[in-house]
């Protein structure tokens, strides 16, 4: 039992923020009894659809919740409906703009489909915090508003910050902490996990458990996955993001692009190879060490062979400086044509989707990233003469050929 129970503390500990286990001493009391009892912990995530894709950022405090599913654990998922409809006020300077529940629901489904790409289905039970919130009359709230004081939420760094700075604080985004903390109490949670971001919520809902006689939860927080940049989080809004969904040879590419001081914090928190494993890896050449995680990562989410073949495709772009075997027909909207010095690249990035604003497009051809048949440009104000079946290539791995309306040359 001894070496089962220190088994777990090594894997559970593996990519956790120092001091992010509040507290150890509790979590090995709650793991040994569990073991002893042979019933497993409850470790709840709530995750909000605020937006429909999961990207590798998000995937971090999932993977920590498979963990936990892989040592005998349940795992409850509790997709936020209504507290993404607040939205969470954590590491924001302003507040979020409220979505309506039909957005929610849209893409609560598409989460429910995507995290079955990371949990175990037989260790996990999925629930909606609505459940327990649309019931709940006004005298409910104001019981729940009562648990929480003003100078307590004040200790949050984000709302402090936008105290001191006289930036809006909405009344309803106090009541987020309020309704994760009270989340905790209606699945009865041994552990809870989240960012780092999520520190001060996690801890409310300690309390929160105590007020209702439970024995409070574990709070277990992982770091914040920088995105490709290696300086900014990984975030949609960003563009630095790699969704989970994306195709193998995209994949692929975008990992291969990451800064090398990236590596390990992906290793970490992406993979489960083994660290001593890893610490061999990084001592080699880095893009050997960086084609194994590309390869370890894109297999994870779509397969062996589509890690194989996606390795093999990119080599065969960038080391022997090839085209891809199969470049997709890009129509070239009618209106650009109609300008007699030719089309403005600009708009044609933008408009085509492969840049996603003209500041996009601007800073894309600024950085060297954007080539016509194999020549750079670097002009933003570009206007170029096509006659069709030109190879555009936008970034790295963005490949597209040319099609111009019938009749237009």
């Amino acid at each position: 039992m001894p070496a089962e129970l220190d088994r777990q503390l090594a894997t559970i500990r593996r990519g956790v923020v120092p001091g992010g286990i509040v507290t150890e001493d509790e979590l090995r009391a709650k793991l040994d009894r569990s073991l002893a009892q042979r019933k497993p912990l409850r470790v709840k995530l709530g995750v909000d659809p605020t937006a429909p894709d999961i990207h590798l950022g998000h995937t971090v405090v999932l993977r920590k919740l498979r963990q936990f599913q892989d040592l005998g654990h349940t795992a409850i998922l509790i997709i936020g409906d209504y507290t993404a409809m607040v939205g969470d006020p954590s590491g924001r300077s302003k507040t979020r703009p409220q979505l309506t529940y039909d957005q929610v629901e849209a893409n609560a489904a598409t989460y429910v489909a995507q995290v079955a790409h990371i949990l175990r289905p037989d260790r996990l039970q999925i629930v909606r915090n609505g459940d327990w919130f649309r019931p709940l009359t006004f005298l409910d709230v104001l019981r729940l508003a009562g648990k929480v004081t003003i100078a307590r939420l004040l200790e949050r760094d984000d709302f402090a910050r936008r105290y001191a700075k006289g930036e809006p604080i909405s009344l309803h985004e106090c009541l987020y902490c309020l309704m994760q903390a009270q989340d905790s109490v209606e699945v009865r949670a041994d552990v809870e996990l989240g960012g780092t971001d999520q520190t001060f919520n996690l801890l409310v809902g300690r309390d929160f458990q105590r007020d209702a006689g439970q024995e409070p939860q574990i709070c277990i927080t992982t770091p914040i996955l920088p995105g490709l940049d290696g300086v900014e989080k990984m975030s949609k809004s960003l563009g630095n993001h790699i969704g989970i969904t994306a195709p193998p040879a995209d994949m692929f590419g975008k990992l291969m692009s990451i800064p090398d001081k990236l590596m390990r914090d992906y290793y970490t928190l992406l993979t489960s190879i083994p660290l001593p494993e890893v610490e061999t890896l990084l001592a080699g050449h880095p893009r050997d060490a960086k084609s194994r995680l590309a390869k370890e990562i894109v297999a994870f989410y779509h397969s062996s062979a589509d890690a194989e073949a996606a390795a093999q495709e990119f080599d065969r772009i960038f080391r022997d400086h090839a085209l891809p075997d199969d470049i997709p027909d890009l129509p070239v909207p009618p209106a650009l044509l109609d300008d007699p010095a030719g089309v403005w690249i600009v708009k044609l990035l933008a408009d085509t989707a492969l840049a996603s604003s003209g500041g996009d497009a601007r800073r894309l051809i600024a950085q060297g990233g954007v080539t016509l048949d194999g020549t750079r440009i670097t002009d933003v104000d570009a206007r170029l003469k096509l006659n069709g079946g030109e190879i555009l290539r936008v970034g790295k791995r963005r490949f597209a050929r040319l099609v111009l309306p019938s009749g237009d040359k």
